[in-house]
């Protein structure tokens, strides 16, 4: 697993635990809506959706805000006009971002990735000028115990691009192109899923120095605590030295 996987990873395993509770459910509930609005309510017929409805109860999301959500998607209430937008930006050293942002204000989001970025040496750039550093593909992992045998097969013959155990979980990569008809011959095969959506793949990553790396790493974090981002992407090589000294930066930080 690259270091920006595992990094996210322990993120959101701590994430889960340390969030404050109420941003996690606004971040969930856009989920939820945005799903409802792309396929319909009917979480059976709608896998994106039945995914954002798992995460929700994963997290203690009531169920009147779960039924809320999905309503608000379908148009059955007001307030469902949110809109997706995506910056690209630069941090200490040149490192390259592609931050997404799911929002119902689009001047708070910006407010808050301009505030991020200035904060920690970075800016953001003109449309275009660090995408095509990055590759746009499908990223699913499998839920519980999976033969991986059996899962590459079924993932290899419905298009995916590569199947890896990475330290006991087993991750699905496919093309943007072929990202929904691997999704659908998972879950047709019974597959649940922890993770499924289109992520932004660096097509090399930058090592920089350590203080600029740290500085990066806070510059992530402060990206992906902002209510509107629903990702952040970079090519900032994260190796599991600069893991452990983050979190032994984070550790003092508390004290």
């Amino acid at each position: 697993m690259s270091g920006h996987s595992k990094w996210s990873t322990i993120k959101r395993k701590k994430g889960a635990e340390d969030a404050k509770r109420a941003k996690i459910f606004t971040r969930l509930g856009r989920d939820i809506m945005v799903a409802a609005r792309e396929n319909g309510g009917d979480e059976n017929a709608n896998p994106k959706l039945k995914l954002a409805i798992a995460k929700g109860r994963a997290a203690n999301m009531p169920k009147e805000n779960i039924e809320r959500a999905i309503k608000k998607g379908t148009g059955e209430i007001a307030g469902g006009d949110v809109v997706e937008m995506l910056y690209e930006g630069y941090g200490p050293e040149g490192v390259a971002y592609i931050v997404e942002i799911l929002t119902d204000n689009k001047n708070r989001a910006l407010a808050e990735v301009k505030h991020a970025f200035s904060k920690y040496a970075g800016s953001l750039a003109t449309n275009g000028a660090v995408m095509w550093q990055f590759d746009q593909k499908g990223y699913i992992t499998l839920k519980g115990e999976v033969d991986f045998d059996d899962a590459f097969l079924e993932a290899a013959e419905a298009g995916a691009d590569d199947v890896v155990d990475e330290d006991g979980l087993v991750t699905v990569y496919t093309s943007r192109e072929a990202f929904a008809a691997v999704e659908q011959a998972m879950t047709a095969a019974g597959y649940e899923f922890d993770e499924c959506e289109l992520r932004w793949f660096p097509q090399n990553e930058v090592a920089v120095p350590k203080g600029k790396a740290l500085q990066n790493m806070r510059l992530i974090e402060q990206l992906e605590e902002a209510d509107d981002v629903q990702t952040v992407a970079s090519n900032l090589n994260i190796t599991d030295e600069l893991l452990a000294e983050y979190g032994s930066y984070h550790a003092h930080a508390r004290h």
